[in-house]
């Protein structure tokens, strides 16, 4: 068995809290995320702060949840200053921080190419893999399949679809709203990892 975990006091406390606060098929997309980004990373020869990125895509969907769901921010800058607390806590300087919130908000906006900024760029395939299976075909399929084994979707697709809908018709001018509109359910229904399992 393959554990896709960063074992820091960081990353331990990124996956305690999202444990505690995500519901299994939330926590596992997170940790998905993170598996897809860092495969990536590797085959595509790519440095990165594996603890910043491990820590970002634990907490990045925490603002979906109804503890961190505000009702004024749009879900990922409700995470990004999850990430700030739980960052601060764990004494990472203010820069840090910074970049934890900033990775997190991002992976909702439009593509950050790698050479400006690497980790929201590796957070931005690993969700969009996960999510609706953009880029999947690029993975191994051992890789692919020791993932969903290790971590199986759980009907994550419609549980997604149903929390940026409830935040697109609550905070209609939110990236999830532009999302939501642009085709995200057809996109999630598509995705090849749902045929997989």
């Amino acid at each position: 068995m393959t554990t896709w975990t960063y074992d820091t006091p960081s990353g331990r406390a990124a996956l305690e809290i999202a444990s505690e606060y995500a519901d299994a098929s939330l926590l596992g997309h997170s940790v998905r995320s993170y598996a897809f980004a860092a495969e990536y990373a590797a085959t595509h020869g790519l440095s990165y702060d594996e603890e910043l990125l491990y820590v970002s895509a634990l907490l990045h969907d925490l603002g979906l949840t109804a503890p961190f769901d505000s009702h004024t921010l749009p879900f990922e800058e409700a995470g990004g200053h999850v990430a700030r607390v739980l960052t601060a806590g764990l004494g990472w300087p203010a820069e840090r921080r910074a970049r934890a919130e900033e990775v997190i908000v991002l992976h909702m906006r439009d593509d950050v190419d790698a050479a400006v900024d690497v980790e929201s760029h590796l957070l931005q395939v690993g969700t969009s893999a996960d999510v609706s299976g953009l880029r999947v075909a690029e993975f191994d399929p051992a890789f692919r399949a020791a993932l969903l084994a290790e971590y199986p979707r759980l009907g994550f697709g419609a549980a997604f679809l149903s929390l940026v809908e409830a935040q697109a018709a609550r905070k209609p001018a939110c990236a999830a709203a532009a999302y939501v509109a642009g085709g995200a359910a057809a996109r999630i229904a598509g995705n090849p990892l749902d045929a997989a399992e």
